[in-house]
């Protein structure tokens, strides 16, 4: 028998949340599935909606041969645009579009020579101060490469540092200083297509709506305003099994470091899954379903194992069922508990079985 920990990802309920983003914010969508579609498995992912999707979203280039290596024919972006010029070719050989972000990367293009032009995604620092050209800078640089042979289309982008605060008035300000550079440009910037909208954005700015959407989380059930959406579907169910039961009596400690000390007597449950499988180490009294019961995890999370409490949970056995997030136990809510976010907890899930089913 193998071991019982498992990643089940269920590709209808991620065509589900695909097509919510496009419904609720109107324009064309790329499916960002960087990372490995967030741990998900980005070629599954990508075929799942390959019929439907108006392109994918990875970060470099290495993840998005995977994607046409496995057949996919689809536009896709590359979010963090070209890392040296030796890339261009291979970039335009696979018909791929790049972000541009810097203005290395400027100079570098329009110097090349190439088989044929490309389409850029040119991204402007509109507050996040990660990467981005400068509002002073954005005109002059759509100058340079709007109508330039090496350059088919140009897409006006930039992204959001708390679009997942739905009080912060620093998207506000995002939102006005992107808007009033834009509004700038020469006449033939009004037919360039812009984006803005990311799932946070999607889910609770309907202001940044324009051609074109990044949905990301919420394409995995997340909701990145950490609350329990309905109309998401979660795409990971990770489930493992009890393997031991313990009992030990108020006062007793149980697992590394004794962090857990029984305040009552108490049925203690070990799971086959812990931090080598990518649970979080940090999520101390995180919830969990064991048959569908919602307990909590107690004790500290080990290498292999962790615990569960099963004093209320009187029928549970060798061989219970323990959802660790999915359909009953938010995945947000165990990334509470752990003090971080669900992107990390999707991108750090290994070594389970992952399997895959699709309700077409």
């Amino acid at each position: 028998m193998s071991r019982p920990a498992i990643a089940q990802i269920r590709l209808d309920a991620f065509r589900h949340n695909y097509q919510l983003a496009k419904q609720l914010h109107g324009g064309k969508a790329l499916a960002v599935i960087k990372a490995n579609a967030y741990g998900h498995g980005a070629v599954q992912c990508a075929q799942a909606i390959e019929n439907e999707a108006d392109g994918f979203a990875v970060a470099c280039l290495e993840e998005a041969l995977q994607l046409r290596q496995a057949g996919i024919k689809n536009p896709i972006l590359l979010l963090e645009g070209f890392f040296e010029v030796a890339e261009l070719p291979e970039i335009v050989a696979n018909d791929l579009w790049m972000v541009i972000h810097a203005q290395w990367q400027v100079e570098m293009l329009l110097v090349a020579t190439l088989a044929k032009p490309l389409h850029v995604w040119l991204k402007m620092d509109s507050g996040m101060h990660r990467v981005g050209l400068s509002p002073s800078e954005f005109a002059s640089t759509f100058a340079r490469l709007n109508g330039h042979a090496n350059v088919a289309k140009v897409v006006l982008m930039s992204h959001f540092a708390n679009a997942d605060n739905l009080n912060s008035q620093h998207t506000t300000q995002q939102i006005e200083v992107f808007k009033n550079t834009v509004s700038s440009l020469n006449s033939q910037a009004y037919t360039a297509d812009f984006s803005l909208a990311n799932s946070a954005a999607i889910l609770g700015w309907p202001q940044t709506f324009a051609n074109w959407s990044r949905p990301g989380i919420m394409l995995y059930g997340a909701d990145p305003h950490f609350m329990a959406n309905t109309q998401l579907r979660a795409v990971m169910q990770l489930n493992s099994q009890i393997i031991s039961i313990r009992k030990i009596t108020m006062g007793e400690s149980i697992g590394y470091g004794s962090i857990f000390t029984a305040p009552r007597d108490t049925i203690v449950g070990v799971v086959a899954c812990g931090y080598a499988d990518g649970y979080p180490r940090a999520g101390v009294e995180a919830p969990a379903a064991v048959d569908g019961v919602i307990t909590k995890l107690i004790g500290r999370v080990s290498m292999d194992m962790l615990f569960v409490d099963l004093t209320d949970i009187p029928s549970a056995k060798i061989g219970s069922t323990v959802e660790l997030w999915g359909d009953k136990v938010l995945v947000n809510d165990v990334a509470k508990a752990a003090g971080t976010i669900a992107y990390e907890l999707f991108c750090n899930i290994k070594r389970v079985q992952f399997r895959y089913s699709d309700k077409q």
